[in-house]
């Protein structure tokens, strides 16, 4: 990943969130600057999968030509094998595999989060997915299931294997995403890898973009909430460190960015209230905060049809307003 890194600011990811950072979304981000690199969702890897088609399409149809890496997800070593070797063939520059997705169905399978439990068949998987691989292999983690406390071993795990980077969400399975992020984990590894170090948790606006990098020494920042909720961020993050600001979005802007969520995500002959529940899960991350004692998300939950959605819209952000930095919620 070393020849993905900008010379004098972070590398900029887009962290993948299953049925959310999708195609669509993708295409959406495109219209905003984006992120330097994307990851995809991650493909569900057992004995008899195959590479899911719609995960596929957002490697066929990249809509901006920039770097894509693919994530897997599971604990069947031969099987990881098999899929690593048959995504290679895609235009992508390199295999993540996803040891953290805290998600209870996925941990009780013994996959993503629920690997730390027997760190021996990480061991394996490192071992035997690195000899498949010939592009990059990274790595995505949270700290431990139940306790930081586990994170030294986790990293010692990793340091064994010549992966070519290391995402850490610096938040135990246990805590899925509370508030609080362990940046001196992610400080920990970035001291103590020899492969780049990417940080992920909580990055939501400039100011704690550059919090987060100057107290963990990361390499890059992997943005997934901060990014949905404010699609400018990672242009913002750019400027910021080129010393020239002048992404300054307003409610007005946000009105629009719902617009185009809503015509990019929505399916071909998809009735309109049944999109509606779509667009309510973006909007879970952008609305709350906005308006006076969260009005705008209390209006927006109820609304059956894009017809109310869109009213709702217009009475809250249909103004010249600044749209303000979020703050962290406990979701």
């Amino acid at each position: 990943m070393r020849d993905l890194l900008p010379d004098n600011r972070p590398l900029l990811i887009l962290a993948p969130m299953q049925d959310i950072t999708d195609l669509a979304f993708w295409r959406v981000l495109s219209r905003y600057g984006g992120p330097d690199v994307y990851y995809t969702e991650y493909f569900r890897v057992h004995r008899d999968s195959r590479p899911e088609k719609y995960i596929l399409r957002s490697i066929d149809e990249n809509p901006n030509g920039k770097p894509i890496i693919a994530q897997m997800i599971g604990q069947d070593v031969e099987a990881l094998q098999r899929t690593a070797i048959e995504l290679q063939k895609r235009k992508i520059v390199g295999i993540d595999l996803n040891f953290g997705c805290p998600a209870p169905i996925v941990c009780r399978k013994d996959a993503g989060g629920g690997l730390f439990r027997h760190p021996e068949k990480i061991d394996a998987i490192l071992r035997e997915v690195r000899a498949s691989v010939h592009l990059k292999l990274t790595v995505k983690t949270r700290i431990g299931f139940d306790s930081p406390e586990e994170f030294p071993q986790l990293l010692d795990l990793f340091r064994r294997h010549p992966i070519d980077a290391l995402t850490v969400h610096g938040r135990t399975v246990r805590e899925m995403y509370k508030p609080l992020v362990h940046y001196d984990a992610i400080e920990r590894a970035a001291r103590l890898m020899p492969c780049p170090v990417f940080a992920n948790g909580n990055v939501r606006c400039i100011d704690s973009a550059r919090q987060v990098i100057k107290t963990t020494g990361a390499s890059g920042l992997m943005i997934g909430r901060g990014a949905i909720r404010n699609p400018w961020l990672f242009q913002q993050i750019r400027e910021a460190w080129s010393g020239e600001l002048r992404t300054q979005p307003t409610l007005a802007n946000v009105r629009e960015y719902i617009e185009y969520l809503h015509e990019e995500t929505r399916q071909p002959g998809l009735r309109d209230e049944s999109h509606v529940g779509k667009m309510k899960k973006y909007l879970g991350f952008i609305a709350p905060g906005l308006g006076e004692d969260n009005a705008f998300w209390k209006e927006i939950r109820p609304t059956l049809s894009l017809r109310e959605l869109f009213a709702v819209c217009d009475r809250h952000l249909n103004t010249p307003d600044p749209f303000l930095p979020a703050q962290p919620l406990e979701r």
